[in-house]
């Protein structure tokens, strides 16, 4: 594959959540929420149970040999391909609550050029563990959502994106194909792309609900079964809006040199076109070494959606800050000592060396 050209001078922020506009507005917006939220905390204490964490249905079925078919490699695609994904950094965190750092990032490739950009916010949460860990997935989808959202509006300004000729274009997103209501992307996304004949896929990095009959992994199953260097499996299962699934399931394997296969929700309005068809230009992107058979704008997108040690100590630095100057880090900072116990013996200082909320811990 050519060296790819990389243009990190079209960065954009976007358009923030809520009311906000700029990258400094929303993170004094956010510092501000986290005073707020933690006073009442350590004022007032939290409200326990009545919070349901709801996992994505497990998906059974017997693998059908039939429904696999070959995809033809391709070269290049004159089109593009954007590609988001959001990243969750532990800023401070004790049992009862944590603040961290939203990452959301795009990647637009278009042949060898490409050009990034994300938004920043930092989010507070108080609950246990696994409300926090339900509410960070809500907040990443919705920051995944808006930054494409931005990019299909315009409201993020890039060379290789024409408005224009967007039938040509792909959207790829990190997950599953749910919209609507929690933990789902906004069914304003499909929409959107849906109206501007956009090829939505939701591409995921792992798929553990997806089984065979025998309830074994459903990917590693359908591989065996076929001798094809490149490959879709469709559908695993049709798009059920009712269910907020609004892609049919399918399997993808798109090197021929990777042993790597993915679970590929092709959007409901692509699917009365030629699956294989559609899915070919993705074999043209899949080819990088660094990225193992994974679309290398999706790869790019979880690699600028990582922020430095040294960006995440100072925003450490300015939650505290805040904390102090609230008259809360003291007691909060107890909190943290109580739970970080693990971390010191590890040699751990900031819980950010190595704790991911990126919905596979």
């Amino acid at each position: 594959m050519n060296m790819l050209q990389f243009n990190d001078n079209a960065f954009n922020c976007g358009t923030q959540l809520g009311e906000v506009t700029s990258v400094s507005e929303a993170i004094q917006y956010d510092l501000a929420e986290m005073e707020k939220r933690l006073r009442v905390y350590v004022d007032k204490g939290r409200v326990t149970g009545g919070v349901e964490v709801k996992e994505e249905p497990v998906i059974a079925t017997r693998p059908d040999e039939t429904l696999i078919k070959p995809l033809n490699k391709v070269s290049r695609h004159a089109g593009g391909f954007l590609a988001v994904d959001c990243s969750t950094r532990t800023l401070k965190r004790a049992n009862n609550w944590g603040v961290y750092l939203m990452r959301a990032a795009y990647a637009a490739v278009k042949e060898r050029d490409v050009d990034w950009g994300y938004n920043e916010r930092v989010c507070t949460v108080v609950g246990d563990a696994h409300v926090r860990r339900s509410f960070l997935q809500d907040f990443r989808i919705e920051m995944e959502s808006q930054i494409a959202l931005d990019l299909l509006s315009g409201k993020i300004s890039m060379p290789h994106y024409v408005h224009g000729d967007v039938r040509s274009m792909y959207l790829l997103l990190d997950g599953g194909g749910y919209f609507g209501g929690d933990r789902k992307c906004r069914v304003s996304l499909y929409e959107k792309c849906e109206k501007e004949s956009v090829n939505l896929l939701a591409i995921s990095k792992n798929s553990p609900s997806l089984h065979d009959e025998k309830g074994r992994d459903f990917i590693a199953t359908t591989y065996n079964m076929t001798s094809f260097d490149t490959w879709v499996y469709h559908p695993v299962r049709k798009a059920d809006k009712d269910k907020s699934l609004y892609g049919d399931i399918s399997v993808v394997k798109l090197c021929g040199e990777s042993f790597r296969v993915f679970r590929c929700d092709i959007m409901e309005y692509l699917t009365s076109s030629d699956v294989s068809e559609l899915l070919a230009p993705l074999t043209c992107i899949s080819e990088d070494p660094r990225c193992v058979g994974y679309p290398i704008a999706l790869w790019l997108a979880h690699e600028f959606s990582a922020p430095s040690n040294s960006m995440l100590l100072s925003y450490h630095d300015q939650v505290e800050e805040g904390l102090k100057t609230a008259g809360l880090l003291e007691a909060l900072r107890r909190e943290e000592l109580c739970c970080s116990f693990a971390d010191e013996l590890h040699g751990i200082k900031h819980a950010f060396e190595w704790e991911w909320w990126d919905g596979q811990v």
